[in-house]
């Protein structure tokens, strides 16, 4: 290979660049992005303002459960439940610093306002904010459903284009 105007370790470097490097299966994509998720103790849940302007806020979900379904809670005055009740497509996104790469869930979310879900999603550590805890009128729980993950990962060598710092894609039914 010959590349004008540089030299032979050059060359070689754009070689190894260029060379095609192995998808990720979706198996491995998932794993790496469930590594991600657990990682990072929060998240950013981005929704969609009424002025169309993305909105984002930092999350303190539970660990994702079979298919990345991520659940979440908040209190059910505030503009995020308004914004998710208009359009419930939303995105979450989460980074790990020591990766680095980052994990984003697309997808939609519906609103549980069950006492035995709301009993089994609460974490003490909520107190201060929910007086009331579970049990209280503004405790409302969040589950979110993904129709897409997109990974970046340099610990799990996840990217479709490592040179771009292209995610890897997987999509789910639904």
């Amino acid at each position: 290979m010959q590349v004008e105007g540089c030299g032979l370790a050059d060359a070689y470097a754009i070689r190894l660049l260029l060379m095609e490097t192995p998808r990720p299966t979706p198996e491995e994509i998932i794993a790496a992005g469930e590594a991600i998720m657990a990682a990072a103790s929060n998240c950013a849940l981005i929704t969609i303002g009424p002025d169309g302007v993305p909105q984002a806020r930092m999350m303190n979900p539970f660990p994702p459960e079979e298919g990345l379904i991520v659940w979440m809670a908040t209190d059910r005055n505030t503009r995020k439940v308004t914004e998710m009740y208009a359009d419930p497509r939303v995105t979450l996104i989460y980074f790990d610093q020591t990766d680095p790469g980052y994990a984003t869930l697309v997808g939609k979310v519906r609103f549980v306002d069950n006492l035995v879900e709301k009993e089994a999603r609460w974490k003490p550590e909520w107190s201060a904010y929910y007086p009331d805890g579970q049990y209280g009128e503004s405790y409302l729980l969040i589950e979110f459903t993904p129709r897409r993950l997109e990974v970046v990962s340099l610990r799990f060598d996840i990217a479709a284009d490592p040179l771009a710092w292209k995610a890897a894609v997987v999509e789910f039914d639904g």
